[in-house]
């Protein structure tokens, strides 16, 4: 198959780009927004027909989940109109979508994790636009699989364990949330989850996906500056209220991953397991740096 893979330089995109090699057997387009315009119809258009694509994973999106309080024209663009302009696109040739999406969806009331059944309710600009781009893309194509993630981290680009490690390295004490419950996600474990579905067959419908386990912001914290060796930075727990942000968290962000894994029949790790190996990889990159300097 000709793939077309959108936001390739993000987190998700660079470990795709890694699994590539591992699956020769499809043909792949990386692409960033200096490549491809997915808020260009035009353009969009073009390339798929002219690239003769098959599939589409659609990891491009704004994430910056504050600023889109005050971004929201941009934000809309790429995160509620681009999926639906792909979709329509990718459905002329009969091919498939895959559109990452966001606990964000859900306001994080629940107290047990989120089924793909349940009513959605975003509670910022970044969930309504993801959520709005979940509907776009559904309704132009019908061979669309919406894959929710949450706390996505990864060895490339800026997220919470590098700046972690980065703010235990470099101060006494840090302030780190403690009442809102997630799961992190290494996005190396959804990149292969994607392969896994594309090779598969690509089912559509609506799919939760995150690393096993719980934690909350300061749990995943302690275990970052353990793994990374860092002893020397006291980590104090915060109530939300205690650092307020333009956008809304959801206080509660579970999924619940069933679907997923008895649809294409794959197991998850538990998020500790690949966090070790997510700060493994970071530990022999600063070695190797500071061989070289």
């Amino acid at each position: 198959m000709n793939i077309l893979i959108t936001g390739c330089n993000g987190q998700l995109g660079n470990e795709i780009q890694l699994l590539e090699k591992e699956n020769p057997q499809h043909n792949y387009f990386n692409t960033d927004v200096s490549s491809l315009d997915i808020t260009d119809k035009t353009a969009v258009n073009e390339f798929i027909f002219n690239n003769n694509i098959d599939g589409i994973v659609n990891c491009a999106a704004y994430t910056a989940v504050d600023k889109a309080e005050s971004d929201k024209e941009l934000c809309r663009k790429i995160n509620a109109d681009a999926p639906g302009l792909l979709a329509e696109a990718i459905e002329k040739r009969n091919g498939w979508l895959i559109q990452v999406s966001t606990d964000y969806v859900f306001n994080g009331t629940n107290h047990t994790p989120y089924t793909e059944d349940e009513p959605t309710c975003p509670d910022s600009t970044y969930g309504e636009t993801k959520l709005a781009g979940e509907q776009g893309a559904t309704a132009a194509c019908g061979k669309t699989m919406i894959i929710r993630t949450a706390w996505l981290y990864s060895t490339f680009g800026n997220n919470f364990v590098k700046t972690m490690i980065r703010l235990g390295k470099e101060k006494d004490s840090i302030g780190v949330i403690f009442d809102q419950i997630g799961t992190p996600t290494y996005a190396r474990d959804l990149a292969v989850a994607i392969m896994a579905a594309i090779n598969h067959g690509i089912v559509p419908g609506i799919y939760h996906f995150s690393n096993e386990g719980v934690c909350s912001w300061y749990d995943f914290t302690k275990a970052i500056h353990r793994m990374a060796g860092i002893t020397t930075c006291h980590v104090r727990p915060l109530h939300t209220s205690e650092y307020p942000t333009p956008a809304c968290r959801p206080a509660y962000s579970v999924l619940d991953k069933t679907k997923i894994k008895t649809t294409y029949g794959m197991e998850i790790p538990h998020w500790e397991e690949s966090l070790q190996e997510c700060v493994d990889i970071l530990n022999g990159q600063e070695r190797e740096g500071n061989k070289q300097g």
